[in-house]
């Protein structure tokens, strides 16, 4: 991966053509990303920044091909192909979506790098650990991308050449744990010195989203008590609320149950996506991430708030839930979500239930609660006398974020995934193994590594 050169192909970038400029989010200063010495200045260290969150853009395209439709969750329509891979958990090391998403990450680490390596040129203090928050945070986080996709991988903590002494030492994967421990310092570092929500633009970190993935983070460790008290925190926030209608979580952008989003434009050939048309209105053509017979059949049909977002009113065995407005069904401007209170909420109830198979915690059930109360559905008594499990924690997590990405992570945070993902696989006549809970490492970055870069067991 450290070939930055052969595998990233984008020392030369600049941030004004592939801007992250989404609604308040300023594209100004123009910037080059290259580690050519552009950087002399706090304006052109931020429009470094800004590249950063422009990178972050290509994260998410194809990301529900990793996650949902590796799960029991989503399928294709035609089962064929390279998509066809994922649900049926035979994914092959030449997958042009598991390189793609490799690639993405990489190069929002790399644009990450070149900022923090050249930190150095601000001279206002707090633009300075702002900077450096923000590098850090997108660092972090598309860390955290890799690490659960593909296990062990190659943490990248500066900007590497080939002409380094040391750049063979980057080519070797490294542990979870460590890769863990990397995000997590990270974060840390970033959560101190972020801006609140209220003192930033849209789009960009702030300290309670560094928060928030860091509890997560925390979580896939196993440190519950560590993970706990920054959701509490969260949780009672005030700059944070649900929403009263499910829909308007993804149909009013820049609301308040939004910690953090990577934004899109409508129409706008530079500052849209097209997972919205994969998802949506080319999902009743080609048929990507449809709704699994297994996910309608767990949906309560009294669950009236979130079955018309979940699942295509004009096609039911589609996707609802990124419906869009854009007047080019490929140029769409739904915004993706990367983290938003329900989800801190009903992390917050794992987290006090800690590995446990359930929990009479109030505080648990008052955070479940919640979420089930927008949607209408039925809640448990908040006197001591109900008990929280970790199935019910599991199924409302599945319903309230399904199509969001989360649903093969939880399943494996839970300790679950093994068990469910086997039964599932058998119902639909395919066979899962515990080596699918990983994607291989891309054949084509084995390659430039000269095979240095090794392959992920069972592939």
């Amino acid at each position: 991966m450290k070939n930055i050169y052969k595998i990233l192909g984008v020392l030369l970038l600049v941030a004004g053509t592939y801007s992250c400029g989404k609604d308040d989010l300023d594209l100004a200063p123009i910037s080059q990303i290259g580690d050519n010495g552009f950087y002399t200045n706090d304006d052109e260290v931020e429009g470094g920044v800004i590249a950063i969150y422009d990178g972050l853009q290509e994260v998410p395209l194809r990301e529900f091909a990793l996650t949902e439709m590796r799960s029991d969750n989503a399928k294709s329509k035609s089962q064929e192909g390279d998509w066809a891979q994922f649900e049926t958990f035979n994914v092959k090391s030449t997958n042009v979506a598991i390189v793609t998403y490799w690639r993405a990450n990489y190069n929002v680490i790399f644009r990450a790098n070149v900022v923090l390596k050249n930190i150095g040129a601000v001279v206002d203090a707090t633009k300075k650990a702002q900077f450096d928050a923000e590098a850090r945070f997108t660092r972090a986080l598309a860390h955290f991308n890799l690490v659960r996709a593909y296990g062990e991988v190659p943490i990248l903590d500066k900007v590497v050449t080939p002409t380094d002494a040391d750049y063979q030492d980057y080519l070797d994967k490294n542990s979870v744990s460590d890769v863990l421990s990397f995000i997590q310092n990270d974060l840390e570092i970033a959560a101190a010195n972020l801006p609140s929500q209220a003192n930033t633009s849209f789009g960009r970190a702030t300290s309670g989203a560094a928060k928030g993935i860091l509890a997560k983070v925390y979580m896939t460790q196993g440190n519950y008590t560590a993970a706990q008290p920054i959701l509490a925190q969260l949780v009672g926030d005030s700059q944070y609320a649900l929403q009263a209608n499910y829909s308007d979580v993804f149909y009013s952008e820049k609301n308040s149950e939004i910690m953090f989003a990577i934004p899109y434009t409508n129409d706008d050939v530079n500052e849209s996506q097209d997972f919205s048309f994969e998802m949506t209105q080319g999902g009743q053509v080609s048929g990507l991430d449809f709704v699994t017979d297994n996910l309608a059949g767990a949906i309560n049909p009294l669950d009236t708030e979130r079955i018309p977002v979940l699942i295509n009113q004009l096609d039911t065995k589609a996707n609802g839930k990124f419906l869009t407005t854009s007047s080019n069904a490929r140029l769409c401007g739904n915004d993706w979500i990367v983290l938003r209170l329900a989800d801190v909420l009903l992390l917050n109830s794992e987290a006090i239930m800690a590995g446990q198979a359930e929990t009479a915690s109030v505080a648990a059930i008052k955070s479940y609660n919640r979420v089930r109360a927008r949607s209408g559905m039925s809640t448990l008594a908040e006197d001591g006398t109900a008990k929280l499990t970790k199935q019910m924690l599991m199924d409302e997590r599945r319903i309230e974020l399904a199509f969001e990405n989360h649903r093969l992570y939880d399943l494996i945070r839970f300790g679950e995934a093994q068990n469910v993902l086997s039964v599932y696989a058998t119902s639909t006549g395919v066979t899962f193994s515990a080596t699918d809970l990983i994607l291989p490492i891309p054949q084509a970055e084995i390659n430039v590594s000269s095979g240095l870069l090794l392959q992920n067991p069972g592939y």
